[in-house]
């Protein structure tokens, strides 16, 4: 798949992820599988999910490479009762999920194949590069979609 046709896919996994918060209902978003995150806790990570992959696709670009990438601790986020996962409404989450979905897209329509080789130090994972940072971000909302979906039919 060349360049173009893996920002499509990206932007695909965005409206598939925009797709299964439209299927929940106030009734429904706190239902999960047993020990699974419940829809209202997925989208709440997503959305902080994808604040930490805005700052690390334009560090990845703007930085010199083997910058720091920092990792989080995303069980200990979902756990923060400050955070809000368990409780806060979902409108909010989605909107920032929605528009840093689309401020990435923007960036990555301007990529050009050599882009993907540029790369940092993941501070869990090591050696981090864009096209690496590409692949986690465009499976990422679908396979939470995907737990979404199963915990809504649960």
């Amino acid at each position: 798949m060349n360049l173009h046709q893996r920002v499509n896919d990206y932007e695909s996994a965005t409206n598939e992820a925009l797709r299964a918060f439209d299927a929940v209902t106030f009734e429904l978003l706190d239902r999960h599988l047993e020990g699974a995150w419940s829809a209202r806790q997925v989208i709440h990570h997503l959305a902080d999910s994808e604040t930490h992959s805005y700052t690390r696709l334009r560090r990845l670009l703007a930085e010199p490479a083997g910058s720091l990438i920092q990792g989080y601790d995303e069980g200990a986020w979902a756990e923060c009762s400050a955070l809000g996962y368990q409780q806060l409404p979902v409108e909010h989450a989605i909107e920032i999920f929605r528009a840093v979905r689309r401020g990435s897209l923007d960036v990555l329509r301007r990529l050009h194949d050599r882009d993907l080789a540029r790369y940092g130090e993941h501070s869990e994972s090591g050696r981090y590069s864009l096209d690496v940072w590409l692949r986690i971000y465009t499976d990422h909302p679908r396979d939470h979609a995907e737990q979404l979906r199963a915990a809504l039919a649960s």
